[in-house]
């Protein structure tokens, strides 16, 4: 099986670094590259990668939004109370502003979206192993 490594650490956009600003609101290994760095735009729009197994916390976008570009490997998406949404390049998530979600790769797949994010994170709680092992790759 592909596990899509070069197609992200090579893909259009740059790996980036280790994101250990966010460190601590994700499981596994993420990498953070910032493709907007323009104070006057209130919009942060980052080039976030995943090595296989790796997935953030539970999340929400406070007084904002975030769209979710797909761009290499294979990864997830879930809303609270729904199904997970396994992802693949050129597949688009909205999520609005207030909903419960997480996203991160699948387990055995590295995983590349760009993240266009409005509005204050409000980091929630971890997406237990077992949560995450339901998952069908």
């Amino acid at each position: 099986m592909d596990d899509h490594k070069d197609d992200v650490q090579n893909g259009t956009f740059a790996l980036g670094e280790k994101n250990t600003a966010y460190q601590k609101y994700f499981i596994g290994q993420s990498y953070l590259q910032s493709l907007v760095n323009d104070p006057k735009i209130n919009v942060s729009v980052s080039n976030v990668s995943f090595e296989p197994g790796c997935r953030n916390n539970w999340h929400q976008h406070m007084g904002g939004f975030q769209i979710l570009l797909a761009t290499a490997g294979e990864g997830w998406y879930q809303e609270e109370g729904k199904s997970a949404r396994k992802l693949h390049p050129e597949d688009v998530v909205v999520v609005h502003d207030g909903v419960k979600h997480w996203h991160g790769a699948t387990k055995k797949s590295w995983f590349a979206h760009i993240a266009i994010t409005a509005g204050t994170p409000k980091w929630l709680e971890p997406v237990t192993d077992e949560e995450y092992e339901k998952l069908e790759d």
